[in-house]
């Protein structure tokens, strides 16, 4: 008798470098690693690889501004809250970066899973599971500061067009942006991550390599 499809349970986990199975569906922080998250962000390209320069802009390195641009507006900014700006974008390792009108097309569950990662990142890194909502709208400016500088600087945009998008950059901010190779970018993303942990009083003990 022909047997018909097979009903097995699709893989919904992924194997990282370190040798942690992330599951995808339902994450838990004790799976995830920062050199796992530096790794991946740092050969994820921003605005899809559409950017000039010998390299892709990486979301490690973009978030390594972001992070810097948050304290610029805000310079008393408690360390954490530079941290959870560090790690804004880490979901990005697993689900990659994916520009924002395809995001709302993607809809709500694109959303839950993206939050429900975010979640498990924030607990593995000492930080609370939800961002206070004006340090929130704090990353937020930040984030759209740094891709008004993207866009002009490297995607092809006029001012004029990035500005009535992103809004203008804070003043006294300003930056030449030179794309980074993933290993410089993913090392100066880890780099930052222990500075910013070690100021929030969270240090992150280095994982064993994981074999099973």
């Amino acid at each position: 008798m022909r047997k018909g499809p097979s009903k097995e349970t699709p893989r919904a986990w992924q194997r990282m470098l370190s040798g942690r199975r992330l599951d995808l569906l339902d994450p838990s922080p004790l799976d995830i690693e920062i050199e796992d998250i530096a790794h991946g962000l740092a050969r994820v390209a921003r605005w899809n690889g559409q950017t000039v320069g010998e390299h892709a802009f990486s979301v490690a390195q973009h978030s390594v501004v972001v992070e810097e641009i948050t304290a610029h507006i805000q310079p008393d900014l408690d360390p954490r809250w530079r941290l959870a700006a560090l790690l804004h974008d880490a979901s990005e390792y697993v689900i990659g970066d994916m520009i924002s009108p395809f995001k709302a097309a993607l809809g709500v569950d694109y959303r839950t899973f993206e939050e429900r990662l975010e979640t498990a990142i924030h607990l593995r890194f000492g930080l609370p599971a939800r961002t206070p909502t004006l340090v929130k709208k704090l990353i937020k400016q930040a984030d759209r500061a740094c891709a008004f500088l993207e866009a002009t600087q490297l995607a092809g945009f006029t001012h004029g067009e990035a500005l009535e998008i992103f809004g203008a950059p804070p003043a006294g901010y300003g930056l030449r942006i030179t794309p980074q190779a993933p290993t410089e970018a993913q090392g100066r993303y880890v780099q930052r991550f222990h500075t910013l942990s070690e100021a929030a009083g969270y240090i992150v003990e280095p994982s064993a390599f994981v074999t099973e």
